[in-house]
C-alpha cells in the first residue's frame, strides 16, 4: 500500500498579502515561493520544509461557499496556543469553540474570507 503525506492546501482569499502574513506570524512559517500562478493571479507559497498553504489571488472578487462547501477547515498545529490566539485577535479575528478534550487543546477562527482554521495544541 503506498505511504504519503499532505504536502500542501491552495485556498483562494482576496488579499494575498495579508493572508500570508498571518500563516507566518500564526505558525512561524516563510515565503517559500512566491509568483504568477498558471491560471493568471498571485500565489505565494507559506509553509515549512515538508509543508505549505499556497495562498491563491485572482485578483477578482472572492467566490464565497456556504459552511463545509466544499471545505469544513483547515487544521494547524501549534506548539502554544495562547501565542496562537494572540495572533488571531491581533489580526482583528474572533476565535471561538474553544475545546480542550483528548487528544488536545483547540479553538477555531474564521479568517477573512470565510476559510475555518482550527487551531490545535497537543502539548
Amino acid at each position: 500500500m503506498p505511504k504519503g503525506y499532505l504536502e500542501h492546501i491552495n485556498i483562494t482569499v482576496s488579499d494575498i498579502e495579508r493572508s500570508a502574513a498571518l500563516l507566518r506570524d500564526l505558525m512561524g512559517w516563510h515565503d517559500r515561493w512566491r509568483g504568477p500562478s498558471q491560471l493568471g493571479g498571485e500565489t505565494i507559497h507559506v509553509g515549512g520544509e515538508a509543508d505549505y498553504i499556497a495562498v491563491y489571488t485572482k485578483g477578482a472578487p472572492v467566490d464565497r461557499f456556504a459552511k463545509g462547501m466544499p471545505l469544513n477547515h483547515v487544521g494547524l498545529v501549534v506548539d502554544d496556543l495562547d501565542a496562537a490566539e494572540a495572533v488571531v485577535k491581533a489580526a482583528g479575528l474572533e476565535p471561538f469553540n474553544h475545546a480542550d478534550y483528548e487528544p488536545g487543546r483547540r479553538f477555531y477562527f474564521f479568517d477573512w474570507d470565510g476559510i475555518e482554521f482550527e487551531m490545535v495544541s497537543y502539548t
